[in-house]
């Protein structure tokens, strides 16, 4: 990740990243400055497990700080279109969001928009006929059905 990078997001991936980066700001950090003052009033800190685990976990929590704040620097918010397409050969329909590549989740029917599918659907419109390439070389005739 770069830092001049632009990372597009929808307003709700923005908004979860701000509620994320919150949440790490004001309770965790305490949480584990907690948890390392404790490890520390135990002794010798060179053989102390808890401390060594909470000094480690706090450079997760300052490491995923970092990132948030450089994502959300560098975001522009998207349009989210929900779409419906139609697998021509399958005969099988499916919805789904077009998402940022962050926010991106196929289990939950989100997909980026980098994706061969997101890529394609976005430059056509409802009742164009297209072809895409899967990531792994499958030819795929689709049917773009609806754009909300």
């Amino acid at each position: 990740m770069t830092k001049d990078e632009v990372f597009e997001l929808s307003r709700a991936g923005a908004d979860a990243l701000q509620e994320e980066l919150e949440k790490l700001k004001t309770v965790d950090r305490i949480q584990i400055r907690e948890a390392i003052k404790e490890a520390r009033e135990q002794g010798d800190l060179s053989e102390n497990a808890d401390y060594s685990s909470a000094r480690e976990q706090q450079a997760n929590i300052e490491a995923r700080i970092l990132e948030i704040e450089n994502i959300l620097k560098h975001a522009k918010i998207m349009d989210v279109n929900t779409v419906t397409v139609k697998y021509m050969d399958l005969n099988r329909e499916s919805t789904f969001q077009i998402v940022g590549t962050i926010e991106a989740d196929p289990f939950a029917g989100k997909i980026s928009n980098d994706s061969p599918l997101g890529k394609a659907v976005l430059r056509h419109k409802v009742g164009d006929v297209f072809h895409i390439s899967t990531e792994n070389g499958k030819e795929l005739k689709v049917k773009l059905m609806d754009i909300k």
